[in-house]
């Protein structure tokens, strides 16, 4: 089983960049502005890459898991090193988030539904289908 960025995240992210900068170059006169909107600009653009280059953010399969590390690495974790897999839900100011937090004893992974591209209650119901 695999998740995956949704496809559409990552063009949204690099049309975001490039309207940033060019609205900052449009409208912006003081060039400490320009100059903010244009790292940010590029923060977005280096997101969205990482986006296109890696959008498996995770894997299951009968050995264990699978998950990004880093901007662009893989890491393998076995399951008899998987401590708990559970989904954590937040609320603050009316805005309800729920993330999959993966503890692997010596690292915690944490995924969204934009990482994964599905609710992450589902995702955590697969894989401990899977893990069992």
């Amino acid at each position: 089983m695999r998740w995956r960025v949704r496809p559409a995240l990552p063009a949204l992210k690099l049309t975001g960049a490039v309207l940033l900068v060019v609205l900052a170059a449009l409208f912006a006169t003081d060039a400490v502005a320009v100059a903010v909107a244009s790292v940010a600009g590029a923060v977005l653009a280096v997101w969205g890459f990482r986006d296109l280059l890696a959008p498996e953010r995770l894997a299951a399969d009968p050995s264990g898991l699978t998950v990004l590390t880093g901007f662009a690495g893989r890491r393998h974790i076995p399951w008899s090193a998987v401590e708990k897999i559970s989904v954590d839900r937040r609320g603050h100011a009316g805005i309800r988030s729920e993330t999959l937090e993966i503890d692997a004893g010596d690292s915690l992974h944490l995924f969204t539904k934009n990482d994964l591209g599905a609710p992450v209650e589902e995702v955590a119901e697969a894989l401990e289908g899977v893990r069992a």
